[in-house]
């Protein structure tokens, strides 16, 4: 189980390694002017790498909040880390249903909104006060970035995912 401690944060490098792969078949990519997703669609150079990458994500957050669930010290924790399991799936389906496809918008959205709301609710379930306040400090962060404008949806997503990588920090070093 102490591995799967790691797991979101293996995640993340992995979900980065994937996207930098793709960048490097899509030159005309741009953190200014497109979205992440951009680089899913038919329109992008070997779609598959970014798409496929989604999915090998998406078990590592799964693994995550395998987790999250089984070391959880109550219900709240317990809940926190099934919101994060549930983050997993839809995170899968944004590579299933790629940009430019009707359903992608809600799976993406729903992606980082179930994320969030389990960080928040495990968190606050959390007798560590370095999870607790962190938990809520990143909320606050998320929360707050979807309110200031952003020159690109790349951009917004890529601060919302660092926020998700810190609070995997958190966990492996604190949880």
């Amino acid at each position: 189980m102490e591995r799967l401690r790691w797991s979101g944060l293996t995640g993340g490098i992995i979900y980065w390694l994937f996207v930098a792969w793709s960048i490097s078949r899509n030159p005309g990519f741009s953190f200014w002017r497109n979205a992440l997703s951009d680089l899913g669609t038919g329109e992008a150079s070997s779609p598959w790498i970014y798409n496929y990458g989604l999915m090998v994500t998406a078990f590592f957050v799964l693994a995550f909040s395998v987790y999250l669930i089984t070391s959880g010290e109550n219900k709240l924790q317990t809940v926190g880390g099934a919101y994060i399991s549930i983050s997993a799936l839809f995170l899968a389906l944004i590579g299933v249903f790629p940009g430019g496809t009707r359903p992608h918008t809600f799976v993406s959205t729903y992606f980082f909104v179930q994320f969030f709301l389990g960080m928040l609710i495990y968190g606050v379930g959390s007798k560590e006060k370095a999870i607790r306040y962190g938990s809520v400090l990143l909320f606050a962060l998320a929360l707050l970035g979807t309110f200031l404008h952003w020159p690109s949806v790349a951009l917004i997503e890529t601060y919302e995912i660092a926020l998700i990588v810190t609070f995997t920090i958190l966990i492996a070093f604190k949880g």
